[in-house]
């Protein structure tokens, strides 16, 4: 049979799967573009192999929909085909996406320039050469971090070798079946309009890529290797946003099987701790994460720090620490008292963010380095708590920003980075200095055992510093809710559940009723009692924030940008006047965020 019959046997057998119900109809017409377009020819044979396989839900699932860019770049499951997976055609689009867009952004530009770096999951090296033998092609030298390393180091090494772009091979805290490319700008942060609808729209027009030979590429100094030159420069500049104070703390940590330990480890050492144990059973650079639960290295997850917690115990830790495998998010575990053998607990990351800025703010404030122009950095969906710290410090703090670090980095560009003292986000992402932009685990992660150090100095435990910073400005609680909804069903449920809360919101939550309901993706305000709408004043997305009539106290609801997933965040406070007895405040607080998640869920469930 010919290649031409064969091709139209296969289509015919496409779209009768669909007729029947076996596939979807966006995932028949991705396929049949698959098959019959040239720029996707040497794959034609696989994807034929599966539909005579009759591997029905496969070919949905990685053809239902084209992978988009998220708030962290192009991230997905790792597949051999389809539009909808990690893969060498849809990495290569966004690399030649990326290279063609730089190349005519610059018009003329002699000497353009790309850092590229890459963690330890599954393929990660291959993508590397893949995206390095794109941009090479293209016209635009490489400096590549030849290593296992963190985000915010190609961060920094876009901006210290005065780079174009960057990419990080990475999906971050996703399961082992992910891989990812995010992109970056020449500020050292992820792309950000106009020039990431520019890129997308080239990534998705893609015909050709063009591909150098990696070795051929390094042989000729195309790719030139400065991971030694970068390292150097790097914990100079992360090292300069330390504070002085104590360094006795005892510290595990651990890397959960990815790039941290070259990073957190030295430069703790740097800043004077001596007593740093790496987790045995997490130390190795692993894309499996072996011995994680459940194989996902996240460390919003308290589970992941179950084993460490009872190693820490047996051998005296003061906290322990833990990053992501790109290391650019940190997770902290300590003793509720000072008794490193008692009972420990585990800090989410709005928890995180407020102590590091309480920290940071009154180490600066003592310096006597905080001016009226001093401000931090946090997202709509990050504790208000932060901002309250701030304002305790005469400190103004920038909040309305949509999810993902390039709008805090962006902010940094806009309001002056010399006056930038911290950003943070809920999803355990902190900033402290102007070296990069982006969240940076290592630095975080020094700032925490100076912070561990200090209190031990003082006899207080961690978690009684928290609760300090809850008294005065009063008790905040936060949840977080993920409805997972995955493939073009899940998308379908994701897309009718956000309508819902747009059209008919539920009146109330929890006994309390919803009084303003703020639509980022209309840009208006709803008043709920009259049903009149204003203009809202903020950025654009697609965030909806349910205001309950209580101050202080709301839902925001989003759709995951790197996951199949709708979030839905629970905000809880209580005013500092009833927050002193925080026995009881927790109890109150925890009460109405069980009740909140209740009837959340409920609505959900209804409207999905």
């Amino acid at each position: 049979m010919s290649t031409t019959d064969t091709t139209e046997k296969s289509i015919a057998l496409v779209k009768q799967a669909a007729t029947n119900g076996s596939i979807s109809e966006a995932a028949s017409k991705n396929i049949q573009v698959w098959l019959t377009e040239d720029r996707y020819a040497e794959y034609r044979d696989e994807v034929i192999a599966h539909i005579n396989d009759g591997k029905w839900q496969k070919l949905d699932d990685v053809f239902w929909t084209i992978i988009p860019f998220g708030t962290g770049g192009r991230r997905g499951r790792m597949y051999s085909i389809g539009s909808n997976a990690i893969n060498d055609r849809t990495i290569g689009e966004s690399a030649q996406g990326l290279a063609d867009y730089v190349v005519q952004y610059h018009g003329g530009k002699k000497e353009l320039s790309c850092a590229i770096a890459y963690d330890t999951r599954h393929k990660s090296r291959h993508f590397t050469e893949l995206c390095a033998g794109i941009m090479v092609a293209a016209g635009i030298k490489v400096y590549l971090l030849d290593d296992y390393r963190a985000t915010p180091q190609l961060s920094f090494a876009v901006r210290y070798k005065n780079c174009d772009c960057g990419i990080m091979v990475t999906a971050s805290h996703n399961p082992p079946s992910d891989n990812a490319v995010k992109v970056y700008w020449s500020s050292g942060a992820q792309v950000l309009p106009p020039h990431d609808k520019a890129i997308i729209e080239r990534v998705m027009n893609c015909q050709q890529i063009k591909v150098t030979p990696f070795a051929e590429a390094v042989a000729d100094g195309r790719v030139e290797i400065v991971t030694d030159e970068v390292d150097k420069a790097y914990f100079e500049a992360a090292i300069a946003c330390a504070f002085e104070g104590p360094r006795d703390a005892k510290i595990l940590y651990t890397p959960l099987h990815g790039v941290g330990a070259a990073a957190v480890v030295p430069l703790a050492e740097k800043d004077g701790f001596t007593d740093i144990e790496v987790y045995g059973p997490h130390a190795e650079p692993n894309g499996d994460f072996p011995n994680v639960p459940g194989h996902v290295s996240n460390p919003e997850n308290k589970v992941i720090f179950e084993a460490p917690i009872e190693h820490a115990r047996k051998t005296g830790a003061n906290m322990i620490l833990a990053t992501d495998p790109d290391c650019d998010r940190i997770g902290v575990a300590a003793p509720i008292t000072t008794d490193t053998a008692g009972e420990w607990r585990t800090f989410n990351g709005n928890e995180i963010g407020a102590i590091l800025g309480e920290y940071v703010l009154s180490k600066r404030a003592a310096a006597g380095t905080l001016t009226p122009s001093s401000y931090i950095i946090k997202t709509l969906v990050t504790t208000e708590l932060t901002r309250r710290i701030a304002e305790s410090y005469n400190v103004r703090c920038v909040g309305d920003l949509l999810v993902g670090f390039k709008h805090i980095a962006a902010v940094m560009d806009q309001e002056g980075p010399d006056d930038f003292v911290y950003g943070t986000e809920e999803s355990h992402g902190y900033l402290v200095g102007q070296y990069c932009r982006d969240k940076d685990g290592a630095v975080a992660s020094m700032l925490m055992c100076e912070l561990a150090a200090e209190l031990k100095a003082k006899g207080q435990s961690m978690h009684d510093y928290l609760c300090d910073l809850h008294r005065k400005h009063g008790y905040h609680r936060e949840f977080l809710i993920n409805l997972v909804m995955e493939g073009s069903e899940g998308m379908a449920a994701m897309q009718r559940l956000m309508k819902a809360f747009r059209t008919s919101p539920p009146k109330a939550v929890a006994g309390i009723n919803i009084a303003k309901v703020r639509d980022y993706a209309a840009g208006t305000i709803t008043d709920t009692a009259t049903g009149e709408s204003s203009k809202l004043v903020g950025p654009e997305g697609d965030l909806i924030i349910l205001d309950l009539a209580e101050e202080g106290n709301y839902v925001a609801c989003r759709p995951s940008g790197t996951e199949p997933k709708i979030k839905l965040y629970v905000f809880t406070r209580l005013p500092a006047d009833q927050s002193q007895d925080l026995d009881q405040a927790s109890e109150t607080l925890k009460a109405r965020l069980a009740a909140l998640e209740t009837d959340v869920r409920a609505y959900a469930k209804a409207n999905s």
